[in-house]
C-alpha cells in the first residue's frame, strides 16, 4: 500500500520530515512545570540517536532560558546542550534552537515586564556565541497562543484575564523575537526565524459573523506584527490602540519588522473553531458569552455535518498573506479533550475570566488515529505544494510524547500520550508511529493496514450535537480517498460470545478497526482447516484470541476441553498467523504464577501455576511464542467493566445497592484490570508490532476486599453489609494463589485504578440513563452531510 501524493516537481526539493520535542516549561503561580524532567529527556542523552533513526532532517529542540540560565547569563550552565546540539549536529539534524517555550522566562521577568525583550535578547546573544554554527531560531515559541494562555485565559503565569493584558504579553514577546534575532544575527548574519503559531480558523452561524471575523483577524497578529504589517489601516489597529497598545510602539515594528524566514504552522484538530449564537444546542461545557454574546464554541468537527477541507486550505490562506515559506511545525492528536476543556471551564467560572477562543493542540485518539492524522497533513501538505504555496516541511510534535495537556499542563496529573516514542518503560519504546516516520522519510510504501480507515473527525459518531449543515466546501476528496480501499482487511477476533470478545468488538467499531468477531461456529480454534477457511474468506492482517475456557474451578474436572481451548487452539492460530504472515495476539492471566512472591510479579518472574487453568495458559504460551515469535501475549487478571453483569465489581455494587450482603477475600491480592482499558492499550501494542509477553493491569495492588471497598466509594454505595472472609472460606475447587499481582517492566500502560473505577460508573451510569450522543447522531449526520 503506497499512498504517497507526488511532489511539485522534479526540481523542487522534496518535502521534508521535521520532528519536534515536547519541553514546555511553563509557570503556574509559582510552580514550573517541566515536559523533559517527566518524559525523561532532561537525563537521556541517547534519545538523539533515538529521534535520528526515524529519518528526520531538522528537530524543534529546546535551549530553554529558565533551564540554562534561570540566575543570569554569567551563572549559566551550557553543559546540558554542550552535549546535545553536537550530537544532533553528527547525526545530520538540524537543530531548530528554541529559547522560550510556553514561559514566561526565569523568575525575575515575565510576559509583561518590559525589561523582558532585551533581557531574552541577551541570552539569545550568548546562545549564538555558544553555537555559532546553528542557524535556524524560534526566540519564543506560539507568540499569540501563549499570549492568549497567560494574558487573557489566565491559565498560566502572569494569569491575566483581559484584553489588555493579552495585548501587553503579545507585543512584549514580538519586540523579544525581534530583538533576539537581532542579537543572533550580530553572531550569525545567515541565521534564520521559524516563527510558530496556530493555523486556526474559527466558523460560525450568520450571527456570529463579527466574533468569528475578529478571531481569524487575531490569530495571525503575531506574524502580521514581525512582518511589519500593523499600521492604521490594519484590520485591527483600533482593537489594539484600545487594549493599550501604543502608537509608537505599534509603529515600531513597522519601523523593524524581522519577518519569518519560515512561517511555523501549528495545526491540530482543535484549530478549527465553530461558534453558534443558540447555546442550548450544546453541552454546558461549551457555552461562552464573549462581549456580550452568549454562543458555543466547540471543534468544528464535532458540529459540522460535513467535514471542513482541513490544513491544504488554510496552507494557502497563509501563503497568500505573507508569501514565505511555510513549515507545519507541530502536527499531533491526542490527550482527553473533553477533560480539557472541563478543566478551563472550571477555572473560566471560578475567576470570572474573559474567554480564551482555541486551546491548544489535542484531543482524545488512539494510535490509529495518529497515524492517519499524521498522514492526512502530510497529503495536505503536498497539496498545496502542487497549488504553489512553498510548504517546506511536515514535523512531528512531540517525539517522546507528552504530559498533563488535557489540564493544559497546571497541574501534575499524570496523564501521558505516547509520541513516536512511549516513555512508560526502563528506556524508550518506538511506537507504530516512528515506523510511518521512517516510511514516509525513506518514500517506502506506507505498511499499517490501520491507514485504510477514516479517522475520528470524518466518521459519523464524532458529534457532541446535532450535526450542523452549512455551505463548507466538501472535504478534499483526494485526501480522503487515501484511506479507503477495495477491501480494508479487518482484524478477526475469536471468542465472539465472551466478555473480552464482545468488548473488542464493541471498541473496534468505535475506533473505526474492521473486524469480525467470531464464535465457535464460526471458526474452531482447535481445528487447523476451520482457522485456514477463516482466513481465506476474511483475509485478516492480525487474529485476536479473545475467546477460551474461562471457567477455573471446573477446570479441574475439565482437563481435556481446558486444555484444548487454551493451549491447542492458540497454538493452532499461532502457527495459521505464521504462515500467512498475519499478526496474532492472545491472553493469559496472572495464574501462571503461585504467590510465593511478595511484590508484583513482572514478565520474567518465574511461573509455576497451581492449577488446570493456570497449566493450560502456561502451556498456550510457550507454544504460541515458539510457533511465532512475533506474537502477542498479553498477561491480566481480575476483569471488571460496564459490558457484562458477571464481573466482580458490578456484583459485589449490584448486590450491596439492593441491600444484600456480599463476600470478599481480604487475603488474596490481585491487580484489577478495566476492560475498555485493556482492549484500548492491547489494541495499541498490536497496531505498533509488539511481541511476547506484556502484563497489562491498572497497575495497583489490593485484596479483592479492597477492590469491593474502593467500588462502593467510586459508586456512592453503602459498604456496610460488605462482609470479610478468607480465601479458604470462598469455596473454590482450583487453588489460587494468595498472591498475583502484576507489575511490568516492559511499561505501566494502563491508567490508575481510581481512574479506572472513575469511568466505569460513569460508563455504567451512562447506560442506565440511555446516553450514547454519538451513535445516537450517526444516522442524523448521514442525513445532514448528504
Amino acid at each position: 500500500m503506497n499512498i504517497h501524493t507526488a511532489s511539485q516537481s522534479a526540481s523542487t526539493p522534496d518535502l521534508a520530515l521535521w520532528g519536534g520535542l515536547e519541553c514546555t516549561v511553563n509557570r503556574v503561580r509559582d510552580n514550573y512545570f517541566s515536559q523533559m524532567e517527566r518524559n525523561g529527556h532532561a537525563g537521556r542523552l541517547q534519545d538523539i540517536e533515538r529521534f535520528a533513526s526515524l529519518g528526520i532532517s531538522a528537530i524543534r529542540y529546546p535551549v530553554l532560558w529558565e533551564r540554562t540560565a534561570p540566575d543570569g547569563i554569567d551563572k549559566a550552565d551550557w553543559s546540558w546542550a554542550d552535549e546535545r546540539l553536537p550530537a544532533l549536529r553528527q547525526l545530520g539534524v538540524k537543530p531548530i534552537v528554541g529559547l522560550v517555550h510556553h514561559g514566561s522566562g526565569p523568575r525575575h521577568t515575565s510576559l509583561v515586564d518590559p525589561a523582558f525583550p532585551a533581557l531574552l535578547a541577551e541570552y539569545a546573544g550568548a546562545v549564538a556565541v555558544r553555537y555559532p554554527w546553528v542557524e535556524h531560531y524560534t526566540p519564543v515559541n506560539e507568540i499569540c497562543t501563549t499570549a492568549r494562555f497567560s494574558g487573557l485565559a489566565g491559565v498560566w503565569y502572569p494569569h491575566g484575564g483581559d484584553e489588555a493584558t493579552f495585548v501587553r504579553a503579545l507585543l512584549i514577546q514580538c519586540r523579544a523575537t525581534v530583538l533576539a534575532m537581532r542579537a543572533i544575527r550580530a553572531v550569525n548574519p545567515d541565521a534564520k526565524l521559524v516563527q510558530t503559531d496556530d493555523l486556526s480558523k474559527t466558523y460560525g452561524t450568520p450571527e456570529m459573523e463579527e466574533i468569528a471575523g475578529f478571531f481569524n483577524e487575531r490569530r495571525w497578529l503575531a506574524w502580521d506584527l514581525l512582518c511589519g504589517m500593523i499600521d492604521e489601516h490594519h484590520k485591527l489597529w483600533r482593537y489594539l490602540l484600545d487594549a493599550g497598545a501604543g502608537e509608537d510602539e505599534l509603529r515600531w515594528f513597522r519601523d523593524n519588522p524581522c519577518p519569518p524566514d519560515v512561517v511555523g504552522v501549528n495545526y491540530y484538530i482543535t484549530s478549527e473553531r465553530w461558534l453558534d449564537h443558540r447555546p442550548e444546542r450544546y453541552p454546558e461545557t461549551h457555552r461562552h458569552v464573549f462581549r456580550g454574546v452568549p454562543h458555543a464554541d466547540l471543534e468544528a468537527p464535532r458540529a459540522l455535518a460535513t467535514p471542513t477541507p482541513g490544513i491544504a486550505p488554510l496552507l494557502i490562506e497563509t501563503w497568500e498573506r505573507y508569501g514565505l515559506p511555510i513549515a507545519i511545525t507541530e502536527a499531533h492528536i491526542d490527550a482527553n479533550r473533553e477533560d480539557q476543556l472541563r478543566w478551563l471551564l472550571e477555572i473560566w467560572n471560578a475567576a470570572h475570566k474573559a474567554r480564551q477562543q482555541g486551546a491548544e493542540a489535542h484531543i482524545d485518539a488512539n494510535r490509529e488515529d495518529q497515524l492517519r492524522w499524521l498522514l492526512e497533513i502530510w497529503n495536505a501538505a503536498h497539496k498545496a505544494r502542487q497549488q504553489g504555496a512553498d510548504v517546506r516541511a511536515v514535523t512531528v510534535w512531540a517525539l517522546l510524547g507528552s504530559f498533563d495537556w488535557n489540564c493544559l499542563v497546571t497541574e501534575c496529573r499524570g496523564y501521558y500520550e505516547p509520541g513516536p516514542f512511549d516513555v512508560r518503560a526502563s528506556s524508550p519504546r518506538p511506537t507504530a508511529l516512528a515506523t510511518l516516520m521512517r516510511e514516509l522519510a525513506s518514500k517506502r510504501p506506507l505498511s499499517n493496514p490501520v491507514l485504510q480507515g477514516e479517522g475520528w473527525w470524518r466518521r459519523p459518531g464524532r458529534f457532541w450535537c446535532k450535526p450542523v449543515a452549512t455551505r463548507l466546501a466538501v472535504a478534499d476528496i483526494a485526501v480522503r480517498s487515501q484511506f479507503k480501499s477495495s477491501r480494508v482487511q479487518p482484524i478477526l477476533i475469536s471468542g465472539g460470545s465472551g466478555t473480552l470478545g464482545s468488548a473488542f468488538k464493541r471498541i473496534c467499531e468505535q475506533r473505526n478497526l474492521a473486524c469480525h468477531v467470531l464464535t465457535r461456529q464460526e471458526m474452531d480454534i482447535g481445528d487447523p482447516a476451520s482457522v485456514e477457511a477463516a482466513i481465506v474468506r476474511f483475509k485478516p492482517w492480525a487474529i485476536v484470541n479473545a475467546g477460551g475456557y474461562v471457567r477455573v474451578d471446573e477446570a479441574e474436572a475439565d482437563i481435556e476441553r481446558c486444555m484444548r481451548e487454551n493451549t491447542l487452539g492458540p497454538t493452532v492460530l499461532a502457527l495459521a498467523c505464521m504462515r500467512h504472515a498475519l499478526r496474532f495476539m492472545t491472553f493469559s492471566t496472572d495464574l501462571v504464577f503461585d504467590g510465593a512472591k511478595a511484590q508484583p510479579y513482572v514478565e520474567s518472574d518465574s511461573t509455576n501455576p497451581l492449577g488446570v487453568y493456570g497449566r493450560s495458559k502456561l502451556e498456550a504460551e510457550r507454544r504460541v511464542l515458539d510457533a511465532d515469535p512475533q506474537a502477542l501475549v498479553i498477561r491480566t487478571s481480575a476483569f471488571f467493566g460496564p459490558w457484562d453483569l458477571h464481573n466482580f465489581v458490578t456484583q459485589a455494587l449490584n448486590t450491596l445497592d439492593a441491600g444484600l450482603p456480599f463476600q470478599a477475600a481480604r487475603d488474596a491480592i490481585v491487580s484489577p484490570t478495566y476492560v475498555p482499558d485493556l482492549v484500548n492499550v492491547a489494541l495499541d501494542l498490536l497496531i505498533d508490532r509488539e511481541r511476547g509477553i506484556w502484563h497489562l493491569t491498572n497497575g495497583e495492588a489490593l485484596s479483592w476486599l479492597e477492590l469491593a471497598r474502593r467500588a462502593c466509594a467510586a459508586a456512592g454505595v453503602p459498604a456496610d453489609r460488605l462482609q470479610e472472609v478468607a480465601i479458604e472460606e470462598c469455596g473454590f475447587v482450583a487453588r489460587r494463589p494468595g498472591y498475583s499481582a502484576m507489575g511490568s517492566e516492559r511499561g505501566l500502560l494502563l491508567p490508575s485504578l481510581d481512574d479506572a473505577l472513575r469511568r466505569y460508573v460513569e460508563a455504567v451510569q451512562e447506560r442506565a440513563n440511555g446516553i450514547g450522543l454519538g451513535h445516537d447522531l450517526a444516522g442524523e449526520a448521514a442525513h445532514y452531510a448528504s
